[in-house]
């Protein structure tokens, strides 16, 4: 069979859209920009609404069983909200406890010094070839990129990630990064990019992880230098944990002689026994497991076994200034299950690269924006904080409580406040001819009495699918339903006849919604 590439195989039907950004962060365009593109993919939606699904029934099953799930979320919010309010305090105490047991810890600002570090310890071993356990971090670094044109390849380990590297593709989930490719796709993948993938190679997902784990045995065996990420790091030992579903995370964390392990500073808990709680909630949260497979813990160097260089490289990378937000902070108590984003219904229609960051989802939506500190009109990710219905979901399901929708609502009026300093647009108009009809009960009841003309202009399905600028900017991007033939203080009016205080009841119930909103 033979390979084709340049983004035009003939075996699996799969293709790639998307560039390989300079920013992880900032793939240069706006959420609508990224949506109006993905949703053009149908085989992507299919893929994308298939797996969600399948993660959300899985992981459903797997809270009902745990009596204590409550307890358990309110004492990973606990821990995460102390890691907030002790953070210098415990990375102070996670450095003296790791180079007390052989490790070298380093600080970096931000992603670049980050990558200079990694590339000058790698550059000090005298190889080109690294081996790499799945690690959100050094993929909001652009690490592989960084590497990649200083003559260093970074092999992923990890399948999904694997698959992404070999499409030179963009992940596009925080725990599953392949989600948008279906197992047809993966062995298209496979036999136009894989060297040594078997010539008569199915879609069954028994051969094709096999194949993988052939491709990548080499890779293990060869490797000297690996680099990781991790999922928490305790202050109280200097212990780094992975926790991961396939043994290639294990592969990596024990046969190099030298690890390279990538953390953002905020992925601390004060306490070794701390790890017990988020060893519940993250396998069930993110792949609806009782427990992950694989979970990797280690503590400095011990000679003759496993690494015997051990380097932690702590990032703060837009951290700090995100914990200097009193609401916004709360997003960095993430533990990157992955959970909110598949309840998310925007997301289950748009897929991750919508977001144009490697956070994508509702958690992106508002991590990235604090990370860049992008909310002027002039950075793409000031959309992201409106990429939301509100619909709450995304903050019942989070395992640490995280109130993403409080916090989206936040970084909303915060990127207004930016936009105040600059020349009003057309919202800007709108909302200030309106704040006057909303705040008045009267005007506003002229009003509701007003729009039910809205009628003459709706389809026979309720609704009105076009409108002249500058309402365009609306219905140009969804319908707008007709006005109902009632009014919320009618129909109060007409099935509470006896209710005490009659129709001023009702009055007073809509002018208070009113003033609410």
């Amino acid at each position: 069979m033979t390979q084709v590439f340049l983004g035009m195989p003939h075996t699996g039907g799969w293709r790639t859209d998307v560039e390989q950004p300079a920013d992880t962060l900032r793939w240069g365009h706006t959420f609508p920009q990224g949506a109006h593109k993905t949703l053009a993919n149908t085989q992507m939606r299919r893929n994308l609404g298939h797996a969600t699904r399948t993660i959300r029934s899985k992981r459903a099953m797997r809270v009902a069983e745990m009596p204590d799930w409550e307890e358990l979320r309110n004492a990973g919010e606990a821990v995460k909200f102390e890691v907030a309010s002790r953070l210098p305090e415990l990375l102070e105490q996670f450095e003296a406890n790791v180079t007390a047991r052989g490790g070298i810890v380093h600080w970096a600002r931000d992603a670049a010094e980050a990558n200079r570090i990694v590339a000058g310890i790698i550059a000090s071993k005298g190889v080109d070839d690294v081996v790499k356990v799945k690690s959100m971090a050094t993929q909001e670094t652009n690490l592989n990129e960084y590497l990649a044109d200083r003559g260093i390849t970074a092999h992923e380990t990890d399948l999904a990630e694997m698959i992404v590297q070999l499409a030179d593709d963009m992940p596009s989930h925080i725990v599953v990064p392949a989600i948008h490719r279906n197992r047809s796709e993966v062995r298209g993948i496979f036999l136009d990019r894989m060297e040594d993938a078997p010539a008569d190679l199915t879609d069954d997902p028994q051969e094709l992880t096999a194949a993988a784990r052939a491709h990548l045995r080499h890779k293990f065996l060869r490797a000297s230098v690996a680099v990781s990420g991790t999922n928490m790091g305790v202050a109280e030992t200097g212990t780094v944990s992975i926790v991961e579903s396939e043994g290639n995370g294990r592969m990596c964390l024990t046969l190099p002689d030298t690890l390279i392990t990538l953390m953002g500073i905020e992925k601390l808990v004060p306490r070794f026994q701390d790890v017990e709680i988020f060893t519940q909630l993250l396998p069930r949260s993110a792949t609806g497991e009782r427990m992950n497979p694989y979970t990797s813990m280690w503590t400095g160097v011990t000679p003759g076994d496993g690494p015997q260089e051990f380097h932690v490289i702590l990032m703060d990378n837009g951290r700090t200034k995100t914990l200097a937000d009193p609401v916004g902070r709360a997003a960095l108590a993430c533990i990157r299950c992955g959970s909110c984003m598949n309840i998310c219904p925007v997301y289950q229609h748009t897929g991750g690269h919508a977001y144009g960051s490697v956070y994508p989802g509702p958690i992106g939506s508002i991590l990235t924006p604090q990370l860049t500190q992008g909310l002027a009109d002039d950075d793409p990710v000031h959309t992201l904080p409106f990429a939301s219905s509100l619909c709450g979901a995304c903050g019942e399901v989070c395992p640490v409580k995280i109130d993403i929708p409080t916090i989206l609502v936040h970084l909303r009026a915060r990127s207004v406040d930016v936009k105040r300093r600059l020349v009003p647009d057309i919202w800007d108009v709108a909302l200030g001819a309106s704040a006057p009809v909303m705040s008045n009960e009267k005007l506003w009841a002229a009003a509701s009495q007003a729009v039910k003309a809205s009628a003459l202009v709706g389809g026979q399905d309720g609704t009105i699918g076009a409108l002249p600028f500058p309402a365009s900017l609306w219905t140009g991007a969804r319908d707008l339903p007709v006005a109902p033939a009632e009014t919320f203080r009618q129909w109060w009016r007409r099935t509470h006849p006896e209710a005490p205080g009659g129709g001023s009841a009702a009055q007073s119930t809509a002018s208070t919604t009113t003033e609410e909103n």
